[in-house]
């Protein structure tokens, strides 16, 4: 393999689930601004938006959409100009 191709700096990173509060710890080149302490050790944190523990995709969880209400309220609005 070609010397000096890889970054020299991985490390220990924690990444933070802000919409359900989920840690994990993982290895990466990441700039972090902020600190977590986890079992003794201070780890550089990075706060995400979502992960795995909280995507739809993964969880299982998906929100429904009222599609019906949607078409009711349609047609009450515009349904009834074709009659006049």
């Amino acid at each position: 393999m070609k010397q000096g191709l890889h970054p020299d700096n991985y490390r220990p990173v924690v990444f933070k689930d802000m919409s359900n509060d989920d840690t994990f710890i993982t290895r990466s080149t990441i700039n972090a601004r902020e600190t977590i302490e986890i079992d003794g050790v201070t780890y550089p944190l990075v706060k995400i938006e979502i992960s795995s523990s909280s995507h739809p995709f993964y969880t299982g969880k998906q929100k429904l959409v009222d599609t019906a209400g949607r078409v009711d309220k349609f047609m009450s609005r515009y349904g009834n100009r074709s009659k006049k």
